[in-house]
């Protein structure tokens, strides 16, 4: 299993199947099927974004310092990021990785079914206008965030995506998504 699906997939299988001391089942099926629902759901949402950001040269180091979402639907996703930050960081405190990890996959199927499919047509745009560059940072907000949230429990993916969210930017961000410091919610944009 670890050959074919990864230490990751096997990882986010036995945090959120059930919760610890439990029993389980285990199959190399179950853990597929973890790849298929939230791996594969998370990293098409990442390629998503790094295929336009690339085509529409996006630069996170020009997102305004006091950036506030634009649109209704941007507001909505800042708004459940940080009820996520807070329930994610409540769980974690109280050692309940399972509900953690349930509900950081709860909102990356938001992520993906209700923010990226409403909002593609921004990003296809071809002017690059406020509404677009909102997009964009609430996208990529939203994936730096991610990849910090789930770095305890995947922490290969969640290298690998921090990396490459970070890696073109001039600012004096932590070189390893392992040395960030954990997120902190914004109670004020909920």
């Amino acid at each position: 299993i670890m050959d074919e699906q990864g230490a990751d997939a096997t990882r986010w299988y036995l945090f959120t199947a059930s919760q610890p001391g439990e029993s389980r089942r285990f199959s190399k099926n179950l853990v597929t099927e973890v790849v298929r629902r939230f791996l594969l759901t998370l990293w098409n949402v990442y390629s998503f974004f790094v295929t336009y950001a690339r085509i529409d040269q996006f630069k996170p180091e020009h997102i305004p310092n006091n950036w506030q979402p634009s649109s209704e639907l941007d507001r909505w996703l800042i708004s459940e990021l940080n009820t996520l930050i807070s329930q994610v960081d409540h769980y974690i405190d109280n050692y309940n990785p399972t509900d953690a990890g349930r509900r950081i996959q709860e909102f990356v199927e938001r992520l993906s079914n209700w923010y990226v499919r409403r909002s593609r047509r921004r990003f296809w745009k071809s002017e690059n206008d406020e509404d677009k560059l909102s997009a964009y940072t609430t996208l990529y907000t939203c994936l730096l965030t991610i990849s910090k949230l789930i770095a305890p429990f995947t922490p290969f993916v969640a290298e690998e995506m921090y990396g490459n969210l970070i890696s073109d930017t001039n600012n004096q961000e932590p070189a390893s998504v392992h040395l960030t410091y954990f997120p902190r919610a914004n109670e004020s944009l909920i």
